[in-house]
């Protein structure tokens, strides 16, 4: 029979029994996930029946995100090129492998890959790195193939803390790296003619956030 942890009075009780309600990790299905995340705004991903929990954002990561998502809104809204959504679309790389960049992009002429709950691409993902060690292998290594799988175009790395932005184009199917920039610079886009993003002023609106 299973036990469940106790709590000293002091401490917070805890229905642990909800946990059995849920598929065991390597058990979940897509669907599972899918009707999992779409009761809550946790940032979860799916991965051949696991899920991964992402950290919560931190005012700083959401001032680089909104940073990202109005400089490249403001680019595409005069021509019309598609949609971009920030923190909380989910994008399916394969079957049983979904991930949620902090931006994504997709051009109108692949409208056929959206979808209400679950788009099946995108042409540009963006993603802030977070501190925590597994965060940043998530970001640099994980979703670096993943998202050469799912056969996104284009893909940007904005780490705060080495205060770079990495720009990933796709080259016959793996990522090669379009170009590194730094404050001082302009971080253009291999996929958006014309598309840039001051580096300084990015890191200036997180330099903003309170620590």
């Amino acid at each position: 029979m299973s036990s469940f942890p106790t709590s000293a009075s002091q401490d917070p009780e805890y229905a642990w029994e909800l946990a059995t309600l849920y598929p065991a990790q390597g058990d979940w299905s897509e669907a599972d996930y899918l009707d999992l995340t779409d009761g809550t705004n946790r940032g979860i991903e799916f991965t051949d029946g696991r899920v991964e929990f992402l950290p919560m954002p931190t005012d700083l990561h959401e001032a680089l995100v909104h940073f990202l998502y109005r400089v490249l809104y403001a680019y595409l809204e005069p021509h019309q090129l598609g949609t971009v959504y920030t923190s909380g679309i989910r994008i399916r790389i394969r079957h049983n492998k979904l991930r949620m960049p902090d931006v994504a992009f997709l051009h109108k002429r692949n409208y056929h890959l959206r979808h209400n709950r679950v788009w099946d691409g995108a042409d540009l993902a963006m993603d802030v790195v977070s501190d925590a060690p597994q965060d940043r292998q998530r970001d640099y290594e994980t979703k670096l193939a993943d998202y050469a799988e799912a056969g996104i175009a284009e893909y940007w790395i904005v780490d705060f803390g080495q205060r770079r932005v990495i720009v990933y184009r796709l080259d016959g199917g793996a990522y090669v790296v379009h170009g590194e920039f730094l404050p001082g610079s302009f971080a253009t886009s291999a996929l958006l003619d014309g598309f840039q993003v001051d580096v300084s002023a990015l890191f200036a609106a997180a330099d903003e956030a309170p620590k």
